[in-house]
């Protein structure tokens, strides 16, 4: 096991959180992170290894479990396995509460803090490719497994009202164990406005690599544009996740590349440089939780253009920060992108500031930390 900081936690009372990546609760859950220990408490991360998520975790002084997740496997061997080892970590750290995010983590994470007496307290971060899907065994399987592991958790937190009404009408949680949050929050000094781009007109895609993130349709509306617009470019930021039923092969991305229609910038442990070179920052996804990649461009002053689905919905105001297009409508897409290469500078600046104003009011991270602890309060006291 590797142990970053103190192993005893000062005799603070002990919170785990957990993901199916380390990056997610480095990146998305530092400012709670931050948050908890100033409340008194000790937290302490499962999830698995990642050498560059190490780092942020030294920083953070948090103790690190390394948890092996399969995210987008079925093998049933392989998920008792991930519930054993959470159990027996559980029993071991002897947490207050387990903290849940991403699909595995809230399932078999939330049935195991259940198992040994922890307060379990599962954020559901988005519905994934199962739930998009809306068909098939698999669809059922899941179900079947959220309602077990939620049944008796006394809050459940979602990141968008129609995720949290979706379960709610399944029954898988009662309306009295659904609480929305604004997203995970962002910090709003660290995306901090930047100056508009002075480049050409860059629309960029920040996302894992992933067919359910509209990746192909933002592909096919670049080359669409390419002709019309010939000094536009069109970025796309973030892993290629193989790993992942609806991953874009990176065999397939280098196609891409080889064409011309799309730069690919690889991975950043600092995404503002990049968001602050762009013009417009874009997702088409298949549906969201709370978006961070749009959130952020929207702290850092840039406007946006996304799908009409749950999430990205909730950020962009279709002509004010930004513009909204169909979902899975690559043509759709590009005369969305049209509609904002033809804006003038000041215009496209204007809805950036429009943006930034509306992260402020409604997604700081202040907000959702303070709801987090507020819980826990009740909850652990409890």
């Amino acid at each position: 096991m590797n142990f970053i900081g103190d192993p005893q936690g000062g005799g603070r009372p002990k919170i785990i959180l957990s993901a199916n990546t380390a990056w997610f609760l480095a990146n998305f859950c530092s400012g709670l992170i931050r948050a908890l220990r100033e409340a008194g408490y000790e937290p302490i991360a499962l999830a698995p290894r990642d050498p560059i998520a190490e780092r942020s975790f030294r920083e953070l002084e948090v103790q690190h479990f390394p948890v092996a997740v399969d995210r987008s496997g079925i093998n049933p061997l392989s998920d008792l396995r991930l519930f054993g080892r959470y159990w027996t970590l559980i029993r071991k750290v002897r947490p207050a509460a387990y903290l849940g995010f991403t699909i595995k983590p809230n399932i078999y994470g939330s049935l195991a803090a259940a198992s040994a007496g922890v307060v379990a307290l599962p954020t559901v971060t988005g519905l994934g490719t199962t739930f998009i899907r809306k068909n098939g065994p698999l669809h059922a399987l899941v179900a079947r497994l959220y309602r077990a592991a939620f049944r008796q958790r006394p809050l459940v937190f979602f990141l968008n009202n129609e995720d949290a009404d979706l379960f709610v009408g399944r029954r898988i949680v009662r309306r009295t164990q659904a609480h929305v949050l604004p997203g995970l929050g962002i910090d709003l000094d660290h995306f901090a406005p930047a100056p508009p781009a002075e480049n050409s007109l860059t629309f960029l895609l920040v996302g894992r690599l992933l067919r359910d993130k509209g990746v192909g349709e933002f592909v096919e509306a670049g080359r669409r544009l390419q002709r019309r617009f010939p000094n536009a470019r069109f970025q796309l930021l973030g892993p290629v996740d193989e790993g992942n039923r609806t991953a874009i092969l990176a065999s397939e991305l280098q196609s891409w590349v080889e064409e011309g229609v799309i730069e690919y910038l690889g991975e950043a442990d600092d995404v503002r440089p990049l968001i602050a070179q762009a013009s417009v920052v874009v997702l088409p996804s298949y549906r969201e939780g709370m978006p961070r990649s749009l959130l952020e461009a929207a702290a850092m002053g840039r406007p946006l253009i996304a799908t009409d689905v749950a999430g990205c919905r909730d950020i962009v105001e279709d002509g004010a920060n930004g513009y909204l297009c169909e979902v899975r409508d690559a043509g759709s897409l590009a005369d969305t992108m049209q509609r904002m290469a033809e804006l003038a500078p000041r215009q496209r600046q204007m809805m950036g500031e429009r943006a930034r104003k509306k992260v402020e009011e409604e997604f700081s991270e202040e907000l959702v930390v303070r709801a987090y602890v507020d819980a826990l309060k009740q909850l652990v006291s409890a």
